[in-house]
């Protein structure tokens, strides 16, 4: 993809600084050469360079590289027209921000040095300076003259010692305003030295810095205020990047600051004239804490140790595949260490998942740490396994359980093994695209007051929706959670987040998660300001009669004297972090866990295998050290990725004929974007809009999940997908009918983008030119396929009820019923009937009866959720909606056989309670 060098350069119009930051290096670069070659008028490309190194230098104090005297040098070159001079310093800068050399090579910091290497030179070892220690950046916010800030670089510089475990180099800032600006800006920064006395004001010129500032942190935070600037601007840091290490130095008594909440937010707090070597050894030691992975590193050790094996497990040492004529070939394609850190015992330090105490124990408290849990646990079995868990330690027989009908399998499955009645409640529908968003709070709420009017509040236990969807639609968690609680302060909630545990590490996307919000409701529910708010609404509501539907519009607020926050999150860490597949953890923030350890450690132990890969274990934990000290950038580089990819596909004069990137206004009704959000990014909307739809709306479209529409190019979902994989080496997991599902990831690079986007382009002409040479029967033979993609699309069924036999009050407001007996009953055959999808039998019983109910789960992918479950009476649009269906996957059905029924005299006189 080429750079976007017509975007506007405004730092309020971008979302990722650091993006646009490398875009106006490489093109300075560009106009650089250009000037030293002479290509052109010498005056417009000087003037060109001017403008670039005066828009680059605006932000440039945000970053220790290149630091004032490569940019002094730089600007002196400029200054002396020496064009030759300023194109190979521009070279070298760009080179090395955008490689990352000045990390690894002490050269890349060294003005006169000319080699301008790359990554791709191999370097001889002398050469490679810190090249073995990672690096990071430290931010010094600081009263003292920006004059002496060169040399107090030098001299933190100058402490490094030979036996440090990691190297960083310093940047500066003299104001609140500009501290929190770097902190935003630059994702290499890994701690902060705060130090006692700075202003509010910038010191740079940003015309448009307050209202980048506004937009990151809101009006209050964004603006002067009373209280100390240090503690507050600690307290602003850690809310942004809660990751980040915070340090004070204050002439105030450290003593007593140390031990109130402002010091909080701090790491640890310095009297400002102690011994700079303890402020040095102190920034290691905070890297060190995080870079820290208990589990992996004892697995190294234990590698190492001459071993010998008496347990069941011969791949451990490796001696019966290297040793072996017929597959030493798994042992070179897999290598030594995989086979050496292998073992069954969990003695020698290695740990029990099933009742860890060391190093595992260690790696899940860092977890927790990490993502903003109370206690995180580690799943080996996916997140299919980790929602069993938490759905049978949660639930017992008899509970009711709120949840989206096209959840996926394992919360269903939880049900039948836990005996938990669901309640379904339906996703609002995106037919044009045969799948669902997510579920409307106002179905929520109404789920809950049909509950509370038939009597059976009290047995609702628990909320559980899917957050971010497949698809990525994005709750509002906290007015989800805030509202539900007003009904019911105790319910506990299940926020599915398998493809949604990166958004921990960016604040775009933390305000939709489900720890972020159970934290932010935690902070709002124990202030004097939100009593004040609860009795003034209170005061002024007055009861009123859950029947109302005025009920269901209305913004509700939970009793702070009774509300407890309880909520569990469940994220397949392997889907967006570098973590080995089926690797996901169980985030808990729940005030009453005392109540549900014990049935936790019953349902971990149930699903858990006292076997479990050692090497997930280990991914697991290095997944959290990576996404601690680098996610906030790669989270942000990913969305900002993301964005490119929509903007370049809906552009794109030819690709856009034939594909689409859906927009959230194509897939977020308008009555859940009170905002009136349509796209992201100039010139759709400004950032700023876009984080106060995130804030306000009820949904939001996850901007990494790109739903690319193919069904105009004549292809179904599974159809372009085996095209894309076999023409173009490119994997993509989810189709719909009309479209398949692009996800970006910390992993995806540009070369990834335009991989993409060139076999989008090549499609794109062998369309036009096939249509120019087929004339207009041909033509119409298209157009006859794209309208039955389209157009012709089969309405999504709604789910139905459950059969009276499976329901306690058959006539009663609510829904729930007992899945578990319908599952079990078809374990009997003679209970079981089969009749064929496309017979006049099923259109006869749907005319009249008696009816069909489903004895299994039916789930066809796509769309991926079921469209039958265990006990469900089944009805015309279901039967429409399979008949139509044109996918060759759909689990629990076999056209062969038909659909499985449970035979109406086997239900006559059966009640559920009679079943259990």
């Amino acid at each position: 993809m080429s750079v976007d060098t017509a975007a506007p350069a405004e730092l309020s119009n971008v979302l990722v600084a650091a993006s646009m930051r490398a875009d106006q290096w490489r093109q300075l670069n560009a106009d650089a050469r250009a000037w030293a070659a002479g290509n052109g008028d010498s005056a417009a490309l000087r003037g060109a360079c001017a403008s670039g190194l005066a828009r680059l230098r605006r932000l440039e104090q945000c970053w220790a590289y290149p630091g004032e005297r490569l940019l002094t040098a730089l600007t002196e070159a400029l200054g002396s027209n020496d064009a030759a001079q300023f194109a190979r310093l521009a070279r070298k800068l760009s080179a090395a921000i955008l490689s990352g050399d000045f990390r690894r090579d002490e050269q890349a910091w060294d003005a006169s040095d000319d080699s301008d290497r790359t990554l791709l030179d191999a370097l001889p070892p002398e050469l490679l300076g810190n090249a073995d220690k990672p690096y990071f950046e430290v931010l010094v916010v600081t009263p003292n003259d920006p004059a002496q800030w060169q040399r107090a670089r030098d001299e933190m510089r100058a402490m490094r010692r030979g036996d440090d475990q990691f190297h960083y180099a310093v940047a500066h800032a003299g104001s609140f305003e500009d501290a929190a600006l770097a902190a935003m800006v630059n994702p290499d920064l890994q701690a902060v030295v705060i130090v006692d006395g700075f202003g509010f004001a910038s010191l740079l010129d940003v015309p448009d810095l307050k209202q980048f500032l506004g937009r990151q942190l809101g009006a209050d935070a964004a603006a002067p205020g009373n209280g100390a600037l240090s503690t507050r601007l600690a307290s602003t840091l850690k809310h942004f990047r809660p990751e980040l290490d915070l340090y004070l130095l204050t002439d105030r008594s450290p003593e007593a600051l140390a031990g109130s909440d402002e010091a909080a937010p701090l790491r640890r707090v310095f009297h400002h004239v102690e011994e700079p070597m303890e402020v040095h050894l102190a920034l290691l030691d905070g890297i060190a804490d995080r870079f820290e992975t208990p589990y992996f590193d004892n697995l190294k050790k234990y590698a190492l140790r001459p071993i010998g094996t008496f347990h069941a497990l011969p791949i451990a040492r490796g001696k019966s595949i290297f040793g072996s004529n017929w597959i030493r070939d798994m042992g070179q394609f897999y290598g030594t260490n995989i086979l050496f850190a292998e073992s069954s015992a969990t003695t020698g330090g290695l740990d029990s998942l099933l009742e860890p105490t060391g190093t595992i124990k260690r790696a899940q408290n860092a977890a927790a740490r990490a993502f903003g849990a109370k206690r995180a646990y580690f799943g080996t079995n996916g997140t299919s396994t980790s929602n069993k868990i938490v759905v049978q330690a949660v639930c017992k027989p008899g509970d009711i359980v709120i949840v989206d009908r096209n959840c996926h399998k394992s919360h269903h499955y939880g049900f039948v093994l836990s005996g938990a009645q669901p309640y379904y409640v339906e996703a609002f529908p995106l037919t044009q695209y045969s799948m669902y968003g997510a579920v409307p709070l106002r179905t929520i709420k109404q789920a809950l007051y049909d509950c509370k009017a038939g009597g059976t509040l009290d047995r609702v236990k628990v909320i559980d929706m899917t957050n971010c969807t497949f698809d990525g639609h994005m709750y509002n968690p906290r007015r989800v959670m805030e509202e539900c609680l007003a009904i019911k302060p105790d319910l506990i909630f299940l926020w599915d987040e398998a493809w949604f545990g990166f958004a921990r590490f960016n604040p775009l996307h933390r305000r939709r998660t489900a720890m972020g919000a159970a934290a932010a409701l935690t902070e709002r529910y124990r202030s004097d300001a939100y009593r004040k708010e609860y009795a003034d609404w209170k005061a002024a509501r007055g009861e009123v009669d859950p029947r109302d539907p005025l009920q269901l519009e209305e913004r509700l607020l939970p009793d702070p004297d009774k509300v407890r926050i309880r909520v569990y999150q469940t994220n397949s860490t392997h889907k967006s972090m570098s973590a080995f597949r089926q690797g996901s953890m169980m985030l808990v923030w729940d005030e009453d866990f005392h109540e549900v350890e014990g049935p936790f450690e019953e349902a971990f132990f149930a699903h858990t295998s006292t076997s479990p890969n050692l090497q997930l274990i280990a991914s697991l934990d290095l997944a959290r050290r990576q996404m601690e000290l680098e996610g906030y950038g790669l989270t942000l580089k990913m969305t900002d990725l993301a964005l490119r990819l929509r903007r370049t596909i809906n552009t794109h004069p030819l690709i856009s004929k034939y594909f689409h990137v859906a927009t959230p206004e194509e897939m977020i009704p308008a009555e859940f974007r009170a905002s009136g959000l349509r796209d992201y990014g100039p010139p759709n909307a400004s950032w700023a809009d876009t984080t106060r739809a995130w804030d306000e709306d009820e949904f939001a479209l996850d901007p990494t999940r790109l739903t690319v529409v193919c069904g105009a190019a004549g292809f179904d979902g599974t159809q372009f997908k085996g095209l894309l994989a076999e023409r173009f080496d490119i994997q993509i997991n989810k189709t719909s009918r009309n479209s398949i599902l692009v996800q970006t990831n910390i992993n995806n690079t540009h070369s990834d983008a335009a991989l993409l986007i060139k076999a989008l382009a090549d499609l794109s002409r062998e369309i036009e030119s096939r249509l120019a040479q087929e004339g207009a029967g041909g033509r119409q033979v298209f157009a006859d396929r794209v309208r039955a993609l389209m157009t012709d699309v089969p309405d999504l069924p709604n789910f139905s009820r459950f059969h009276d036999a499976f329901r306690e009050a058959p006539d009663g407001d609510s829904n729930e019923g007992h899945m578990r007996p319908a599952f079990f009953m078809a374990y009997e055959e003679s209970n079981c009937e089969f009749v064929k999808l496309f017979s006049d039998e099923v259109d006869k019983r749907l005319r009249d009866g008696p009816e069909m109910v489903s004895a299994n789960f039916v789930i066809p992918y796509p769309p991926g959720f079921p469209i039958m479950v265990p006990g469900q009476v089944i009805t015309a649009d279901t039967i429409a909606f399979m008949r139509k269906l044109d996918v060759k996957e759909i689990h629990g059905y076999h056209a062969a056989q038909g659909i499985k029924l449970i035979k109406p005299d086997a239900l006559e006189g059966v009640r559920a309670r009679s079943l259990q």
